[in-house]
């Protein structure tokens, strides 16, 4: 720990010294910071991250030590793992909060990008998942004790990567605030220097930590460790997604561009054993057990899962599109199994912890995000309009009337909000207000969405770009459903679910329900000030929460 300490105070010492810039002569204006960190969201957001990084820290300390000393025994678990759980939940809430915030302030609608910086704390996350449940079969048999050794360094080292695509600036990204390549090439060689050694050290010391216990094929240890191969599968396919289009420019290839094809084929690949592990894995013993015991109980949920995964796109969508029928199969199959066996449990007054109950929270945040994804990429469609101020346009039972613009003053900024009213059915459902601002200090001018949230929808408009004729495009995307996607899941000392969050606009070919959601975009014919003619985007998004 002392070693990383000093690392990190020789990079702000010797390459970010706060006073460089300052110092002997100090500007009588600042900068001002910039208008997209200018929100509430981000005070908590980047802390929660880097409480997350430095948390996997601790872990990765306590791996360093237990390879110098050779020996890894129950105290290693007891030490490590609640640093382990503290950080997961830190890194876990820092993602689901920057997935809202980029769903409300950067206007787009969306929520998950496949960002570089965006896969750079999601890297680490999926890590540190497998490396909970590493350490619960180490803490449990005694098994798997060179696998934790390494997933704690594994977990930390990205971590470092992560730091290093974020401050060096070496890969395009929305999130890319800081562009420096002297500072980048001192994580580099930081990251290099821990990594390297770290990696060294395991492949010298790693026999010493061994474990002597011999898992049966259907043991709950054996179901964990299949889940840790799955999750690491999933992290080195970011990792190629990530760093791929960096390699082949260095190698003189050209350009190339990594996206949500090449992402959500791999994941649909890898998740769908993970999530059939996931739901039975809990059910297993320990050590050794019969597929007998839970025979009748994996029947009972089969049939449910195959009956719902067709039954509830069918009653929601009246039409099934095979991808969500096999999204809904493993939240159904998840779902069912962590319900049942939690009644059974109580049903017969068998004594369960709290980290129990926040694995079954945990496990059915996972499917409710499961859910969301779904029908929301599945189950969405987006046409082009154009409208004049005062004009209505209507998407099925929506309608919406961008009625008017007004100016308004903030205390660094001044620009216009565009009113929009939205009915159905005739009756009012809501009055969204959406910004467009520039600000008055590094003249940026950004878009401030308005979001009406229910229960079943999400009203959402947003200013697009400014405009100088009376007509304008008008993007116009429909939602069946989203979720809070961030991974669904944890906060607390036993990880509980986050099954709400941040909706999303995902836009597909063909959608034809009355009643899906809807993202309109409208064009103002006269805005305000530098935002005059600003095309109005408003929308309502159906959110399965």
């Amino acid at each position: 720990m002392g070693m990383v300490c000093a690392g990190f105070l020789a990079f702000i010492l010797f390459t970010s010294g706060p006073f460089a810039r300052t110092l002997p002569a100090f500007p009588v204006e600042g900068r001002d910071l910039n208008p997209l960190l200018q929100d509430p969201g981000l005070i908590f957001h980047p802390p929660l991250l880097y409480m997350g990084y430095v948390g996997f820290s601790v872990a990765f300390a306590f791996a360093i030590a237990a390879l110098l000393s050779g020996r890894l025994d129950s105290a290693f678990t007891r030490f490590a793992r609640p640093w382990t759980l503290a950080a997961w939940v830190f890194l876990t809430l820092g993602i689901v909060l920057g997935s809202a915030w980029a769903y409300y302030e950067l206007g787009w609608g969306g929520w998950w990008f496949w960002d570089p910086v965006e896969n750079a704390s999601f890297m680490p996350w999926l890590a540190g998942t497998a490396l909970l449940h590493s350490l619960a079969v180490t803490e449990q048999r005694a098994g798997f004790k060179a696998w934790t050794l390494l997933l704690s360094i594994c977990a930390f080292s990205l971590c470092l990567l992560g730091t290093f695509l974020v401050r060096s600036g070496v890969l395009v990204s929305v999130h890319a605030f800081a562009s420096d390549p002297a500072r980048g090439m001192f994580i580099l060689a930081f990251m290099v220097l821990v990594t390297g050694g770290s990696l060294l050290l395991f492949a010298v010391r790693g026999h010493r930590v061994r474990s002597r216990v011999n898992n049966a094929l259907w043991s709950r240890e054996s179901l964990l460790l299949g889940n840790n191969v799955l999750l690491m599968a999933a992290m080195l396919v970011v990792l190629l997604g990530t760093l791929l289009p960096l390699v082949h420019k260095q190698l003189g290839l050209g350009s190339i561009s990594v996206g949500e094809p090449f992402f959500n084929t791999m994941f649909t690949w890898l998740m769908v054993p993970f999530a059939l592990l996931l739901g039975v894995g809990p059910l297993v013993r320990w050590g050794r057990d019969r597929p007998r015991n839970i025979r009748t109980l994996l029947l009972t949920a089969l049939v449910s899962t195959l009956v719902l995964s067709v039954l509830l796109p069918w009653l929601l969508e009246d039409r099934i599109i095979a991808m969500t029928a096999v999204g809904m199969a493993m939240a159904c199959w998840i779902a069912v199994l962590a319900v049942a066996e939690a009644v059974q449990r109580v049903s017969r007054g068998t004594k369960t912890s709290l980290s129990y109950w926040g694995m079954v929270a945990a496990h059915l945040g996972l499917a409710v995000t499961i859910t969301g994804i779904a029908f929301s990429q599945n189950y969405s469609v987006e046409r082009d309009v154009r409208m004049r101020a005062g004009d209505s346009v209507t998407i099925h039972d929506y309608r919406f009337t961008f009625r008017e613009v007004r100016d308004i003053t903030g205390p660094n900024y001044r620009g216009g909000v565009a009113l929009i009213g939205v009915t159905r059915h005739g009756e009012p459902e809501a009055v969204l207000h959406a910004e467009k601002r520039l600000y008055n200090t590094s003249r940026m001018v950004m878009t401030e969405a308005a979001i009406d949230g229910g229960l079943t929808r999400d009203l959402y408009a947003a200013l697009g770009r400014s405009w100088t004729t009376a007509r304008g495009p008008c993007a116009c995307t429909t939602n069946r459903l989203s979720a809070g996607y961030g991974p669904g899941a944890a906060d607390g000392a036993g990880r509980a679910a986050v099954p709400g969050g941040p909706r999303a606009t995902a836009a597909v070919n063909h959608c034809r329900r009355p009643d899906e959601t809807q993202r309109t975009v409208i064009t103002a014919a006269d805005f305000s000030a530098d935002c005059r003619g600003a095309a109005v985007a408003a929308g309502a998004q159906r959110a399965g929460r």
